[in-house]
């Protein structure tokens, strides 16, 4: 339309330039006898039959905008009020370390990027707590997105449990991938106008049939390019029922039968009912991070380490590979050391805390981070009544509120609470625990464990001790929700 617009618009400037100089010329051609009307006329008529073309062209291309426009308005229609897992998506701020991870990733690029119509759909990363299955992920997201790939990122997290993310997957997804591909998008307002209980369903089952592998099967063909779906931290979606449809429509044969352009990158660790389903499933690839050999993680550790600590006079080669040598191929483990090292705190300097991670007791797995989960709260919540009554009672919670909370909103939900020596600022406990805590310094997000295996290690009285949290003593938590309903309930609440 912007063309033909443009082609009026010289024909009409050069039809009034023909105007001005008619009337400036007309004497002139009179005294050489020349015809001069019966030439004019014939260029207006030339002038005349153009614009009645172009018009004719605008009036065309009108139409067919006015009718897309329309389809538009009727997918939008549509689409609207499609369940969607808020927060679920890519975080970029999760990437992994310019320069680390350089083999694995570009082994799950080149996986994404095949062009093999029997390359496995699904690449299934596994691998223990705190190995960097999540950072992968999202990494992995972040470059597929550069470059026009991502169909969408779904992410699952502990502490978002109570959210059921598990039956909002698929119509996120679908989501996602509308909005990537225009022909999806078509197809998947088109499969709900014939069943509008689609978009709100909790049926995973349903959700795949028909806002997956329904409009998938219409555009097969017809997306340009391999398309990425990230699905992270499948293990973190709650019990195993949580996820028992799931992981059996993604071994299905329907699932071995995606479009060829078509992948599913899922993280997770290997608990056996995942591995169960995945292990041995022929259209799913199993790559293990614990399979990585330890020269490579000891170099992407030292670079991480050497990144956090090695501007620190106290801090030189040895005392680098020294953290690399402790943390047994663990990054989570490294992130917590650094932090506990860092000059955050008064009172030690970073030579004494680097001593205190050194001789720590080296184990594997679980065990070593829980060693530096130890470190970390006894040298942060002082060995006394009060204070690890306050720890446990905070904690508590952060950890067992339907939706996590702010530490505003943490500390008003306390002064609710029956008894007085619980109506204490949450600072006094929160304020000293960002190694392990997010939502700290930046007092506008909620607060929450940094990675899933504190949850663990705080839930588990064989692993935390004293530190333990566990989820009998609940009423001053419920009494204080309640107290809360009966004194801040309105009519229209969020007017």
């Amino acid at each position: 339309m912007r063309d033909t617009l443009a082609k009026i618009a010289r024909v009409v400037s050069d039809a009034a330039q023909f105007v001005t100089n008619y009337s400036e010329t007309k004497s002139f051609w009179k005294q050489l006898g020349r015809n001069i009307l019966s030439e004019s006329l014939s260029v207006v008529d030339g002038y005349v039959e153009t614009l009645d073309d172009l018009m004719q062209q605008y009036r065309d291309c009108a139409v067919r905008d006015i009718q897309i426009n329309m389809y538009q308005v009727l997918e939008d229609v549509n689409l609207e009020g499609m369940v969607y897992a808020a927060g679920a998506g890519l975080d970029t701020t999760k990437r992994c370390l310019d320069g680390t991870r350089t083999e694995i990733l570009q082994q799950i690029v080149s996986w994404a990027t095949d062009l093999d119509v029997n390359a496995p759909r699904i690449l299934w990363l596994r691998g223990q707590a705190g190995r960097g299955k999540s950072t992968i992920a999202h990494t992995v997201a972040s470059w597929i997105k550069d470059v026009g790939g991502l169909g969408s990122c779904f992410c699952f997290a502990r502490d978002r449990q109570a959210e059921r993310r598990e039956q909002k997957i698929f119509t996120t997804i679908a989501r996602g991938l509308a909005d990537r591909d225009p022909a999806f998008r078509r197809a998947l307002a088109d499969a709900i106008s014939r069943d509008y209980d689609l978009k709100t369903t909790s049926d995973v089952v349903q959700q795949w049939q028909q806002l997956i592998l329904g409009p998938l099967s219409k555009v097969d063909g017809m997306i340009v390019g391999n398309v990425v779906v990230v699905i992270d931290a499948l293990d973190e979606s709650g019990p195993e029922a949580s996820r028992r449809h799931i992981l059996s429509l993604l071994t299905s044969t329907e699932a071995s039968h995606l479009p060829t352009n078509f992948r599913i990158l899922l993280t997770s660790r290997p608990l056996p009912d995942i591995e169960r389903a995945l292990g041995a499933c022929p259209h799913v690839r199993p790559t293990s991070l614990d399979d990585i050999s330890g020269e490579l993680t000891e170099r992407d550790i030292r670079l991480y380490v050497s990144t956090q600590l090695g501007h620190l006079r106290e801090m030189g080669a040895i005392e680098v590979q020294t953290i690399v040598q402790k943390s047994d191929g663990l990054f989570e483990w490294a992130r917590l050391a650094c932090e506990f090292i860092k000059p955050n705190k008064p009172g030690r300097t970073v030579r004494e805390r680097y001593d205190e991670v050194a001789f720590l007791c080296s184990g594997g797995g679980g065990t070593l981070l829980d060693v530096m989960y130890r470190t970390i709260l006894e040298d942060t919540i002082p060995d006394d009544n009060t204070t690890l009554a306050r720890f446990r009672s905070v904690m508590r919670q952060i950890m067992g509120t339907f939706e996590p909370l702010r530490m505003d909103a943490a500390n008003k939900m306390r002064t609710y609470f029956p008894r007085k020596e619980d109506h204490f600022d949450v600072t006094i406990i929160l304020g000293f625990m960002s190694p392990v805590l997010g939502g700290i310094a930046d007092r506008t997000s909620v607060v929450r464990p940094l990675h899933a295996s504190f949850y663990d290690f705080l839930t588990d009285p064989a692993r935390s001790g004293i530190y333990c949290v566990g989820a009998s003593d609940m009423h001053s938590l419920a009494f204080a929700s309640l107290q809360i309903l009966c004194n801040d309930l309105r009519f229209n609440i969020c007017e």
